[in-house]
């Protein structure tokens, strides 16, 4: 089994979770979350260095560190991005780029399973980010994509053709439709994405060998158009 470290700081908390073995025992994960609206930079590697400590495991025992690329806050995920990239780039590990919405139908699951999971993040400028998911954890990837993540009105969010579970603060977004409410299994506008739930994901594409050179880590933001021009744009 792989050591593997998750970073997530898309949003207002940060997350960072560490998948380890202890010897003789079967895998164990240390992890934080925590508030952290505009300290991301201030808070992340301190965390880092906390669920290291914790597990007994130095940086150069990690095998692959995953990363949640989006969508989110823009400056969030260039955060995670560029930590993730600097620690793999010094380690010389791979990458495994991780779906912030993705991670949140595999948490979803853990409450509600047997459903399809529409997962929504507030994506401001009254918009929502917004992706549809089946779980099946004996499946390779654990998560099936069922309608392709995409930033949109919320006015225009689809519903589930299967029993489905939403959540996330794409709900909280004014004119969220109430027939998409009405109609979920379960409703949870609280929930965001966590490293812990990155972890298992990670695992399934490390297994697959789909991680990524350092310098293939890159944001995905969903907008054709940023609001800050002055960034580059990554697709």
């Amino acid at each position: 089994m792989s050591n593997l470290l998750a970073l997530d700081t898309s949003g207002n908390s940060c997350s960072v979770a560490l998948l380890y073995q202890p010897a003789g025992q079967v895998g164990q994960v240390v992890a934080r979350h925590e508030a952290a609206q505009r300290s991301h930079t201030q808070r992340l590697l301190p965390m880092i260095a906390e669920v290291l400590q914790e597990a007994g495991i130095k940086q150069s025992q990690l095998d692959a560190i995953a990363y949640g690329r989006g969508p989110g806050s823009f400056t969030g995920i260039r955060i995670a991005a560029g930590v993730a990239q600097g620690l793999a780039f010094g380690l010389d590990i791979p990458l495994i780029p991780v779906s912030t919405l993705a991670a949140m139908a595999l948490q979803a699951q853990q409450a509600h399973p047997d459903c399809v999971y529409l997962c929504t993040l507030d994506a401001r400028m009254n918009e929502v980010y917004a992706g549809t998911y089946g779980v099946d954890m004996q499946a390779p990837d654990l998560v099936t994509i069922l309608a392709h993540e995409q930033v949109l009105p919320p006015s225009l969010v689809a519903i589930p053709e299967q029993p489905f579970v939403v959540c996330g603060s794409g709900m909280q977004v004014a004119d969220f439709p109430v027939h998409i409410v009405g109609q979920a299994r379960a409703c949870m506008p609280d929930m965001e994405p966590m490293a812990q739930h990155m972890v298992a994901l990670g695992v399934a594409q490390l297994a697959q060998d789909k991680g990524q050179l350092p310098e293939h880590g890159l944001p995905v933001y969903l907008r054709d158009e940023i609001t800050w021009q002055k960034l580059p744009r990554y697709q």
